[in-house]
């Protein structure tokens, strides 16, 4: 096996991996729900239920982008890029890539910087919870990551293949 190979196998498993960890924080949601609402049935108080629901929103939306990006689950405008030439179109997915991949690497620059900073100064959230908040923004960050490698991995291939790496899901996309 070549070493593309390998590398094409170990991002697809990243991209796997990256969207069945985004379907269980989404349990783990529905499962915070769930044991919030036992909790006031019983009179019982379940301290930062929804802080932790919200933290798992925020890894859960992070963590499914690339995953999403690869499936073509994304909102794209194909009116224009199917009004043009092939030239003009490969052309026009470069570019759109390239400011993509940019903005999310910068966004994990910035990312990485926020998450040191709160573990540096240990803050914590102002909830019931008091949660060390470099916990859920690193789980943030680790999506973006791998959202931006998503991205620079479609765009490489834009460029040497002449084609991205989004697979559209007819199945999904009928309602």
């Amino acid at each position: 096996m070549g070493f593309g190979r390998i590398v094409r196998k170990l991002l697809d498993g990243l991209y796997l991996i990256s969207g069945v960890l985004a379907a269980l924080c989404l349990i783990a949601i529905l499962c915070l729900i769930l044991v919030q609402m036992l909790a006031r049935w019983t009179g019982e108080v379940f301290p930062g239920a929804p802080d932790y629901a919200g933290y798992a929103m925020a890894a859960a939306s992070f963590l499914a982008f690339a995953s999403a990006l690869n499936k073509g689950a994304h909102i794209r405008v194909s009116i224009v890029l199917n009004a043009l030439g092939a030239r003009a179109k490969r052309l026009l997915e470069i570019w759109c890539f390239g400011i993509g991949t940019a903005i999310a690497w910068y966004f994990v620059w910035y990312g990485q910087r926020f998450v040191y900073w709160s573990w540096k100064f240990n803050d914590i959230s102002q909830g019931q919870d008091k949660t060390p908040l470099w916990i859920p923004q690193s789980v943030m960050l680790l999506g973006a990551v791998i959202f931006a490698i998503a991205l620079t991995d479609s765009l490489i291939s834009l460029i040497v293949k002449g084609e991205h790496r989004i697979v559209r899901d007819e199945t999904a996309s009928e309602v």
